[in-house]
């Protein structure tokens, strides 16, 4: 049998199995895209942006990947205040990190504006008390350098860590006067 033509401008008719295939394609593929997503989730929480990211690695639209986002929010898979409080309690309870600190990585999750601000709103204001309990802590490793290199090290270690260099400076001078209370001074020979 001869191969069927056709004349120019005149559209196909569809097969009906080759749709179907099609379909079954797009089906599989969106079925893929969805265990992706939800292994990275096991791993850790993902904001919608990170989501975006792993859903590119896959072969779905834009359009299917952005309705499996906004599924997997509403089964609260994905949830951006849930994650934000878990910044909060890892890198400000735990870590010991400053405002700045935790603003930082919950930027760099992806997190929305407003919600960063609403959290940070939240934080209590006891940044230089914070500041100076770490100073005090982490000059005691400190006891063999002069002050000058104590100084230079604890005010870095605390702007590492995302305080305000207000607090910083309480909290340094804060740690070299501890360091002098109750210490006999002696002439040390080297």
């Amino acid at each position: 049998m001869a191969p069927v033509t056709y004349l120019p401008g005149v559209v196909p008719p569809e097969d009906p199995a080759a749709e179907q295939a099609a379909h079954d394609d797009a089906s599989a593929e969106r079925e893929r895209a969805e265990k992706v997503l939800l292994h990275r989730l096991r791993g850790r929480s993902l904001s919608i942006s990170e989501a975006r990211t792993v859903l590119r690695t896959t072969d779905i639209d834009q359009n299917e990947a952005e309705e499996i986002i906004e599924r997997f929010a509403e089964l609260h898979y994905i949830d951006e205040e849930k994650l934000a409080e878990q910044i909060i309690h890892s890198h400000h309870e735990r870590k010991g990190l400053g405002r700045a600190g935790v603003q930082t990585e919950m930027r760099r999750r992806g997190l929305d504006a407003n919600l960063i601000l609403e959290k940070l709103e939240e934080l209590p204001d006891d940044e230089a008390e914070r500041a100076i309990e770490m100073a005090i802590k982490r000059v005691g490793q400190l006891e063999r350098f002069d002050e000058q290199t104590i100084d230079r090290r604890l005010t870095g270690f605390l702007m590492r860590k995302g305080y305000s260099s207000g607090a910083v400076r309480l909290a340094v001078k804060a740690a070299l006067a501890s360091r002098s209370v109750g210490r006999p001074t002696t002439v040390r020979f080297r």
